[in-house]
Parts: structure tokens; sequence; C-alpha cells
């Protein structure tokens, strides 16, 4: 009997681990699911994400489908407009255009992917330690974002580069370290508001360690803040980092990054303006894709919105 009842208890207590698991997979099917649906009715959202992974294949295929190699001179053909023979004309050195922004591709989102992804795990975990513990560690993250947010961006990149020296790696620098403070101040007030959620005064009853109370409660509960500012922030990273380039802080002359061959182009406005239209209405779409995007995870995400 003994046995049978232990069977029982066991029985039972199987079915309802199976049963909450189950219960978790749904509820989260299902917000995936909202969440999918609710996201597909912003249509200027969902062009935005197509641009984007558009633009995300040509970073990826455009080094090996370009047409010609993007350093040949071809003295003979410069400064051509756009033709059956090179789609976007050629520069003054008879360079193709068309496969410069293929092979650039890959060098502009590189650089600001990658600072914003460094940048944000950096403020990220700023963020979470002042607002977790607060006190004096709050106050130095704080009082030090303030001191960057006193500066706009991309004179504060301008300042960095300067000091740095020219080149595509302090361009990456310069972004990713005007990219912390706004994670750290977003995810600072989000930690605020998720510590004292009853499942985190839960874990601390039960004696977790502050390490899992972070990164495995708290952090996830701060993640559709993280989402929205890394999608916004990257078209501002794309700006400035051509910026850069065009002002000659950036990209060496011969590399193929947006900003450096609108630097070049403008020398050539009036004889050969395609130079000068193509990569900035390139990065003009890039930027408006990026920020569509992130308007619409925004809008997406916020309860308040119906």
């Amino acid at each position: 009997m003994a046995q049978n009842e232990e069977k029982m208890q066991a029985d039972q207590a199987a079915f309802g681990a199976h049963y909450i698991d189950d219960t978790i997979h749904a509820d989260k099917s299902s917000r995936t699911a909202a969440f999918i649906k609710k996201f597909l009715q912003r249509k200027t959202a969902v062009l935005g994400l197509v641009i984007i992974l558009f633009f995300v294949v040509v970073a990826i295929v455009g080094p090996s489908i370009a047409p010609y190699d993007y350093t040949a001179y071809d003295y003979s053909n410069m400064l051509s407009g756009p033709s059956a023979a090179h789609w976007f004309g050629t520069d003054h050195y008879g360079r193709d255009i068309f496969s410069r922004m293929l092979v650039g591709t890959r060098l502009t989102l590189g650089v600001a992917l990658s600072s914003v992804v460094v940048g944000a795990a950096l403020g990220t975990v700023l963020g979470l330690l002042a607002g977790y513990y607060g006190g004096i560690i709050e106050m130095l993250v704080m009082r030090s974002a303030d001191v960057l947010f006193s500066f706009p961006d991309i004179l504060l990149a301008i300042a960095i580069v300067a000091i740095l020296g020219p080149g595509i790696i302090n361009v990456f620098i310069a972004v990713m370290v005007f990219t912390v403070p706004s994670f750290a101040r977003i995810m600072r007030s989000a930690t605020l508001t998720v510590k004292n959620s009853v499942y985190v005064e839960v874990a601390q009853s039960l004696g977790c360690k502050d390490n899992r109370l972070l990164f495995v409660h708290i952090f996830p509960g701060t993640i559709q803040s993280l989402i929205v500012n890394f999608t916004m922030r990257i078209g501002s990273a794309i700006m400035a980092a051509a910026s850069l380039s065009f002002l000659g802080f950036g990209a060496n002359v011969t590399e193929p990054e947006w900003g450096a061959m609108l630097s070049q182009g403008r020398n050539y406005i009036g004889i050969a303006s395609h130079m000068v239209y193509i990569p900035g209405i390139v990065i003009f779409v890039t930027v408006l894709a990026f920020n569509l995007f992130g308007d619409g995870l925004r809008d997406t995400l916020d309860p308040k919105i119906k």
C-alpha cells in the first residue's frame, strides 16, 4: 500500500510538472503569436524590416556578386553616369560604384552593428549594476553618463577620433563610447522597475545571489527596453560612422565605406552627381529603415498602445 501511494504521488507530481511546462509553453507561444500579429499590422515597420534584411543579405553576399573589382581603376571610363555596363556609374578613378556599394555594405553595417553591440553590452551591465546596487555605483555611472550626454553625439565622436587618430577602428571606438550612456540610463530605469517585482523579492527571500538575481531574474524583464533602444541606435551609429568618414576621420579613401564615397563625390557634384546621390540615398534609406523598425517594435511592445 505504501509503495502504491508513493507511486501515485510521484505520478501526480510528474503530471503537475508536465502541466506547468505545457502551460508556460502555451503562454509563450500565444504571446509570440500575438506579438507577430500586432507587429505585422504596422506596415511601415514591416517595410523597415524587409529593407534591413535586404541590406544584411547584401552585406553577406555583396563581395562575391560584385560585377567588378572594387579597387580596379579604369582611366578610360572616369565619371561616367549609370549605364548597362555600370549600373551606378563610375567614380573619378573609373571604379564601378555599384561594386563599391556592394562591398561597402559589409564595412558600413559591420562598424555600426559591432559598435552598438559592444556599447549595448557595456551600457547594459553598467545600468544593471547602477539600478540594482544604487549608492556610489549609481552616482558614478549616472554622473559619467551625464557628462557624455552634455556633448552632441557627433561632436563627442569627432573629439574621440581626433585624440585617437583617423581610422575605421577608431571610428568603432568613438561610436561605441557615445552609445554606452544611452543604454546605461535606460537599463538603470528598467532595473529600478523590475527589481521591485514580486518574483524578484521571492528569489531574494530564497537566498539567490546577486549575480543570479541580476542576470537570470532582473535582466530578462528589461529586454524589451534593450531591444527597442538597440534598433534605434543602429541608425544613429550608421549616420555617425558615415559622418566621420565624410569629414576625413574614418575609413581610408581607398575603402568603399559609404561616408567616404560621399565625401569623394562632393568634389564632382556638378559633373557627376551620381557619385553623391547614390551613396547619400543608400545611407538615408538604411537609417530610415532602422528607425521605422525601431518605432514599430516600440509600439508593438508597449502595452499602452493598442
